[in-house]
């Protein structure tokens, strides 16, 4: 799977440590910085790593400090859905259930090991379209029309 990840000076190790993980995977990954763990501004990381996304044919990862703010700026993108995701079940679920396509991670939340399960749990997981998720997500698709 093709993954664009990109973090600020706070998720800058942990999303490393990721990239290298995923990579080990099998997964084509492309970081899209921080390229060092200088100060940086998360919103310049999410359009980059949401662009990407928008291109088609990847799923983003983003790792800051808790993952909202990064979460804020990466919904702010028009055919974007970004999930916090501290656990597990919510990694594959928000997939599954709302089509999320980017994952938002707190390094000063979740450790080494979690994230990597987290990041497994999400890349491994597939929408499940039946009808109700379909329409929830299409109800999504409108609302970023009005």
């Amino acid at each position: 799977m093709k993954i664009v990840i990109g973090s600020d000076h706070a998720g800058y190790h942990l999303k490393l440590e990721l990239a290298e993980h995923l990579r080990k995977a099998g997964h084509d990954v492309t970081d899209v910085g921080s390229h060092d763990p200088g100060p940086v501004d998360f919103p310049d990381i999410a359009r980059a790593v949401c662009g990407a996304v928008r291109e088609g044919g990847a799923r983003g990862l983003m790792v800051c400090g808790t993952g909202v703010g990064a979460s804020i700026a990466a919904n702010k993108v028009r055919g974007i859905r970004a999930a916090v995701c501290h656990d597990v079940h919510s990694a594959h679920q928000s997939v599954e259930h709302d089509d999320v396509n980017v994952m938002c991670i707190g390094a000063q939340i979740v450790g080494p090991w979690l994230a990597r399960d987290l990041v497994d749990a999400f890349v491994a997981a597939e929408f499940e379209r039946n009808d109700d998720y379909i329409r929830r997500v299409q109800k999504l698709h409108d609302m970023e029309a009005e």
